[in-house]
């Protein structure tokens, strides 16, 4: 009997860990690369949500994002969805991590939000600038412009009829998760698809 139960606890699944949140207040000093004076909006409006989320490696993790704060509530509930359906993101850094690059943090294939930037090629304020964006794994889900592909290892996933782990896929979890938010994606954008961005202004 003792021989028994000792191969049940042996063959029993570990247990999943819980999905855990919490939200901290931020300070100009914890943001030195993503954040400046002129920007759209300051750092006592924004918040830092510790998330747990599922690794590629089959793991629980836990990751930050930086977001605005009367956000946060929907983004908790984003990510608990994503968590109780597995889905996998590479990694989740506030963007300072790379010096504020947002080249390095999707080579990185980093999840981030807030980054005081503009849109590529114009004067208008992104919606990360707001913390009103998140850009998830960004190499599963890159995002096309002008013949070019970025980040660059993104090229493996342009073909989007291919679904892997870790994609943002037309009525997959990470889209609809998104949209009860009420946020657009950006993988439906025509011409310039950015199938990595998620944003509630839709820019």
């Amino acid at each position: 009997m003792k021989l028994f139960l000792l191969a049940l606890l042996v063959s029993a699944p570990a247990p999943v860990p819980p999905f855990e949140h919490s939200v901290a207040r931020l300070t100009p000093a914890q943001l030195p690369h993503s954040w400046r004076s002129g920007c759209p909006v300051s750092p006592t409006r924004l918040r830092r949500v510790r998330l747990t989320h599922w690794g590629f490696d089959g793991k629980a993790h836990s990751g930050s994002l930086d977001v605005h704060a009367t956000g946060v509530q929907d983004i908790i509930e984003v990510f608990r969805k994503l968590y109780a359906a597995r889905f996998p993101i590479r990694r989740m850094r506030p963007v300072d991590a790379y010096g504020a690059d947002d080249d390095r943090s999707m080579a990185a294939d980093n999840t981030s939000a807030f980054n005081c930037r503009l849109v590529g090629g114009t004067r208008r304020w992104s919606a990360h600038a707001y913390g009103r964006a998140i850009d998830v794994n960004p190499v599963e889900n890159p995002y096309l412009a002008d013949g070019r592909v970025q980040p660059p290892a993104g090229s493996a996933y342009v073909n989007r009829s291919r679904v892997r782990p870790g994609m943002a896929v037309r009525r997959g979890v990470l889209v609809r998760a998104f949209a009860a938010i009420g946020w657009s994606w950006g993988g439906r954008w025509k011409g310039t698809p950015d199938y990595q961005h998620f944003s509630a202004a839709g820019g």
